[in-house]
């Protein structure tokens, strides 16, 4: 990628106007008259008029040659806001970011300011104290609310209502009765500061070698690419952790990137054994009052380490020093809604703008980020072997073919004998399912009536615990009918193929006094139920654990030491160009959480293609051969990271009118031999939530400027009409 970006510094308003930039889906900037005695520069947030109301905006530069004619046209800006301003380096990261991905400089804006909504100072709170003796008419509402003040300290106004289990209008009456007295609430005291030297581990000689590069790097604070390469269970990031240490002594704010930020408790915890306090959180489950206050401490430099999910990528950081993306790898860094954007290749970005270093972290590099490495675009800083001489976990692999288990069950009987001999010596185990639900087909035994969703191209997965079947593509689901909707045979629903539900209920016949658990995100209710039932599984209050994608998330099962992978299969033969690398590294991943501890790990891969290239490496734990056979095969098919693509996804509701927008794009679009151009085609998920699709898949050499292209390219094209609607995804990662 090229991170060249276009300056946006501006001088103040000398000539009494300015553009401004709004965080909608537009890409041009407003024109507004500056109010005299008002002193605006770029970055400066200001309340401005836009049609019949008020929306927050961003000065983006002075307007050096106002059109006279509009003078007295435009509108007047009506405040400048008591924020920071946002700094030239974010503003150059919206525009180079708008600009690659095709996005409205608006949109990419808007995750900037969260939205907009909250900004600026915290409202004050009002607080209630007892101050007078109780009213002549004393309710039972108003003594309880009596008895919580007895303190006679300050409260919340909604606490105490919430404690005493009354209306605030019962709080109101005793104010007026001079009971209580309001009180402004004291703002809350700055989030405390990490301590670089609080528990600074020791290191083995390896580690340590790698420690003193993240320091350097961390120390030299130009921009610079790391890619901390190293297997499950080695310490990353522990030895990442240093060059956050290194961050904090120089006063630099760090950012660290994961991509299940809401199921982080375990390394929230390691963070505070090492630094002393816990790291401010940035994710989509904090409460609105909490992101307004974690927003303020980022852009007013009080937050000296922020942990969040991807869109902590683009928050006004007074002064950031460092970026660490966390398991590089995962898929959940692409975003495919509104701005897609892949937040791993946005993080090197940001960090060449900023110029500061960026550590990418991963046992399972991306195939783009092994062959940067090879080619010394990044530093390797390798870790090869486990912390505390702990093995890797051995690998075998279960023929399905000549080992099958009994009819209608899906645990083999070698697989079932190892589970059993785990339990006996009081380890865990864990049954990794690559699907949800309890299956992922549901049919009639009478008719063979498929149940499908009625708004999606995909099948209802039985969900036998909610009793419901559910789509996992566009979230209909319908209760679990008792009748054939096709022949009204009765009770004649079959599930075909296993989820994890009915894994569970396998398990729970075969080992009935075992104690199971099922880690799906469908079951998940809330992050601190994750959060307990993890717990559970580290103090050892559960024997099997059956798991989907969930548990390759870096969670560490102290007590696990065997692996099962019921479905390693699954994922290989489904089109993806991708396929190969995504099962290659989800398997390490999830048979990686083995043997962490104690004993030796060991890994089933239940398998019927014993002999594919994939499941051949696993085996011989040979990730060089896996690397080597991927990057030749995608050297020579020119696909990434040799090549570049671009999908444009049309969808409308109906399908001729999806199809002829696609071909009318197709025949419209540039020739250039250095481009090929495929498509449109159904896409292998045609209808989702209603509406058909056809994708068009955009092929370029590496060095070729795609995003110039494309954009060129629908300058030309007429523009979707009705419920026609274009998406453009640069560098897609899903092919659904």
């Amino acid at each position: 990628m090229d991170h060249t970006s276009r300056s946006t510094t501006a001088p103040t308003n000398a000539t009494g106007m300015v553009d401004v930039l709004v965080p909608v889906a537009l890409d041009q900037t407003y024109s507004y008259k500056v109010p005299r005695g008002m002193e605006l520069k770029a970055g400066d947030l200001v309340a401005v008029p836009l049609g019949p109301r008020e929306v927050l905006a961003v000065v983006w530069g002075e307007n050096a040659n106002p059109d006279p004619r509009l003078h007295n046209r435009l509108k007047e800006v009506n405040e400048k806001l008591d924020i920071p301003p946002l700094k030239p380096e974010l503003r150059s990261v919206v525009d180079w970011v708008a600009n690659y991905t095709l996005s409205p400089r608006g949109m990419v804006l808007r995750m900037c300011l969260r939205m907009g909504e909250n900004l600026g100072p915290e409202r004050v709170r009002p607080g209630v104290r007892l101050v007078g003796d109780p009213p002549k008419r004393l309710t039972p509402a108003r003594q309880r609310v009596i008895e919580v003040l007895s303190d006679r300290l300050l409260h919340g106004k909604s606490e105490a209502a919430k404690e005493a289990g009354v209306s605030s209008g019962v709080i109101d009456g005793l104010v007026d009765e001079g009971t209580l007295t309001v009180e402004p609430m004291p703002p809350p005291p700055p989030p405390p500061v990490p301590d670089p030297d609080f528990g600074r581990p020791d290191f083995t000689p390896l580690q340590r070698a790698a420690v003193d590069t993240m320091r350097a790097l961390a120390a030299n604070g130009t921009f610079h690419v790391a890619l901390l390469d190293g297997v499950t269970g080695s310490g990353k990031t522990e030895v990442y952790f240093e060059a956050i240490a290194e961050a904090i002594r120089r006063g630099r704010q760090s950012l660290i990137l994961m991509p299940e930020i809401a199921l982080t408790g375990q390394f929230l915890d390691r963070f505070a054994q090492r630094f002393g306090v816990r790291p401010i959180e940035w994710h989509s489950e904090l409460t609105p009052r909490t992101r307004a206050r974690n927003w303020a401490a980022i852009s007013g430099g009080s937050a000296p380490v922020v942990v969040g999910a991807r869109s902590a990528l683009f928050l006004p950081y007074a002064n950031l020093g460092l970026i660490v993306v966390d398991e590089e790898h995962d898929q959940a860094y692409k975003q495919d809604e509104g701005v897609h954007y892949h937040a791993r290749d946005m993080a090197v970005v940001r960090a060449h703008i900023a110029k500061i270093p960026v550590v990418l972290a991963s046992a399972t590099p991306s195939v783009e980020s092994e062959v940067n490495a090879r080619k010394n675009r990044y530093q390797r800083i390798a870790l090869p072997s486990r912390f505390g001489g702990q093995h890797m976990p051995h690998i075998e692999a279960i023929d399905m073919r000549r080992e099958p288990p009994a009819r209608g069950r899906f645990i083999s009987p070698r697989l079932a004998g190892e589970i059993r001999k785990a339990i006996e010596k009081r380890e865990q185990a864990l049954l990794f399912l690559n699907r949800r639900g309890y299956a992922p087909l549901t049919l009639c035994r009478g008719c063979g009536h498929r149940f499908a969703c009625t708004i999606c191209d995909a099948w209802l997965v039985d969900h036998r615990f909610r009793q419901r079947l559910v789509c996992h593509h566009c979230g209909f689901s319908m209760p679990r009918p008792h009748l054939c909707p096709n022949c009204s045979a009765e009770e004649s629903l079959v599930a075909v193929g296993p989820g994890v539900e009915r894994l569970q209920e396998e398990a729970a016949a075969l080992f009935p006094q075992a104690r199971t658990m099922v880690l799906s995100s469908d079951l998940i209710t809330s992050i601190e139920t994750m959060r307990s039932e993890l717990a559970e599984i580290a103090e050892g209050r559960v024997d099997i654990i059956i798991g989907t994608q969930l548990v390759a998330k870096g969670h560490n099962f102290p007590r696990l030491n065997l692996v099962g992978v019921v479905d390693a299969d699954l994922g290989l033969s489904n089109g993806d160009p991708r396929a190969a690398e995504r099962t290659w590294q989800l398997l390490n991943q999830v048979i990686g959480r083995a043997g962490r501890e104690q004993g030796r790990g060991v890994g089933y891969l239940q398998t019927h293609q014993p002999d594919h290239p994939v499941m051949k490496a696993l085996i011989a734990c040979d990730r060089e051969a896996f690397y080597d056979s991927e990057i030749d095969l995608r050297e020579r098919t020119l696909y990434p990271p040799f090549g570049r693509l671009a999908s444009l996804i049309i969808s409308a509701g109906d399908r001729p009118s999806a199809e002829g927008l696609g071909r009318r794009l197709v025949a419209l679009a540039p020739r250039d031999e250095r481009v090929v151009v495929l498509g449109p085609a159904e896409a292998p998920l045609a209808v989702i939530k209603g509406r058909y699709r056809f994708r068009i898949l955009v092929k370029s050499a590496r060095g070729f400027d795609l995003s110039d292209y494309l954009r060129n390219w629908l300058a030309v094209c007429p523009k979707p009409t009705g419920n026609q609607k274009l998406e453009v995804d640069v560098d897609p990662q899903s092919f659904l």
